[in-house]
């Protein structure tokens, strides 16, 4: 048997204080399709991730739009000296094991080739530290301005579940996969898909 959920199967929604009198439109980047239904609204894009900056580069065209974040954004060049980075990681040995495992705690980093900058320099949309908490019709920011919104758009990624394997003993205490490069401990069973299943590429 192959579990092939990989990472992307629960989103992740942090609790905000508030957040259960917000009354306007909440949703993850999961169910974000198109940047249609936002024309002409304020919108805020929660995460600094390559998902919430793409929306919000995106979004920036039809929208108000404000990335909130607990850090600024991270850049790193996706072709750096006119390369992948993905292959500079390969080829330095920094792609595997044990080194990837550096990757995997550092803070988040967007790759982009000027793409994604270029749309917010162009748009206007500039980040914002994370508001503390919402009121019903909209945020309060960190220095106690509040602001009506249209829409949070959650885009802080997803966490791993694997529940139809629970009992098995090929998860740890935390319910994360015990595995070596995607082979389970409990034979006869692989994962497909997981971050950093043999490498960060």
């Amino acid at each position: 048997m192959v579990a092939a959920t990989g990472a992307f199967r629960a989103p992740y929604t942090p609790t905000v204080p508030g957040q259960e009198e917000f009354a306007e439109r909440s949703l993850h980047a999961a169910d974000y399709r198109t940047t249609e239904p936002f024309a002409g609204e304020r919108v805020v894009v929660v995460g600094g991730g390559k998902a919430a900056t793409r929306i919000a580069a995106g979004l920036g065209a039809v929208t108000e739009t404000t990335p909130a974040t607990l850090r600024p954004v991270g850049w790193m060049k996706q072709r750096p000296l006119g390369r992948d980075v993905h292959r500079w990681f390969k080829h330095t040995g920094f792609d595997t094991a044990p080194p990837s495992r550096l990757l995997e705690r550092m803070p988040v980093s967007v790759l982009d080739h000027r793409r994604y900058r270029t749309a917010l320099d162009t748009y206007g949309v500039e980040r914002c530290e994370m508001f503390i908490r919402f009121t019903p019709d909209g945020v309060v920011w960190p220095d106690g301005a509040k602001e009506s919104v249209d829409t949070i758009l959650r885009a802080i990624g997803y966490r791993r579940t694997f529940s139809c394997l629970n009992g098995s003993g090929a998860l740890d205490s935390d319910g994360r996969p015990r595995h070596h490069g995607g082979i389970a401990t409990v034979p006869g069973l692989g994962f497909v898909g997981i971050e950093f299943q043999r490498s960060f590429s």
